[in-house]
């Protein structure tokens, strides 16, 4: 079946788009016709080549640029219909040796990165009665991992606050959904599984993905046919025969 996915004259908002699963996801939303905001510390040359991408240097845990980066958005196209808030960052520190500030980062760009972000684009999505958010989680969140107490942790806040959001907002026609993504092969995804140990485990079983590989998932929740909210989404691959033999 083709995909009959159509973007155009919507506008979305995607935090750490710059690389990864934000990136491929703006470029696909831009390919079918819709205008994408990136919000990012960094930037992507990639991207600049797109029309419909506009590149916005913005940190997610500062509340106050996150305002003024929305606003900015709806002062240019006078509406956001979707935020996919996947910006966030993965330590590697075991529970001992985790200090205040790294601890403290961790969470303001993983959790309230998305609270501010949320707050800053609902108002304009209750009063046309419509919109759709999508919010990254992690298979950690459930399972946890060795050296990555603080992601996991906030990663298994975001859960709770996407189902609670989505019961607040659900009668203005308003979506909120949660997406594990798997394991992908990106820029933060190296940085946090070096060469040797779990990445051999997760090559072998059930395979490290591409961002692309999400894409589809994503747009599916950001479209009509995602009639559900408060839902989450788990986008894993099976393990091969090989592996489990």
């Amino acid at each position: 079946m083709k995909s009959t996915f159509d973007a155009h004259g919507e506008v979305l908002v995607v935090t750490g788009g710059a690389n990864g699963i934000g990136e491929a996801t703006a470029r696909a939303f831009a390919e079918r016709g819709g205008t994408a905001g990136v919000f990012d510390v960094a930037r992507s040359d990639r991207l600049d080549q797109f029309d419909r991408i506009e590149q916005v240097r913005v940190d997610v845990s500062d509340r106050d640029a996150v305002v003024d980066a929305v606003d900015a958005v709806l002062h240019r196209h006078g509406r956001i219909d979707a935020l996919v808030a996947g910006a966030a960052i993965q330590p590697r520190c075991d529970v001992v040796g985790l200090d205040p500030h790294t601890w403290r980062e961790t969470l303001a760009v993983n959790l309230d990165g998305v609270v501010w972000c949320c707050q800053a684009v609902l108002p304009g999505m209750i009063a046309r009665r419509s919109g759709a958010i999508v919010v990254f989680s992690s298979g950690l969140a459930n399972a946890g991992h060795a050296r990555a107490a603080a992601y996991a942790a906030s990663k298994g806040a975001l859960i709770p606050f996407a189902k609670s959001l989505a019961a607040e907002v659900a009668d203005y026609g308003v979506r909120v959904n949660t997406i594990f993504p798997g394991v992908i092969d990106t820029p933060q995804f190296r940085a946090a599984n070096p060469p040797g140990g779990q990445r051999e485990h997760w090559e072998a079983t059930t395979g490290i993905g591409k961002p692309e590989d999400v894409v589809g998932p994503l747009l599916f929740l950001l479209s009509d046919a995602a009639t559900m909210t408060g839902s989450v989404l788990t986008r894993e691959r099976a393990f091969s025969q090989e592996a489990v033999a």
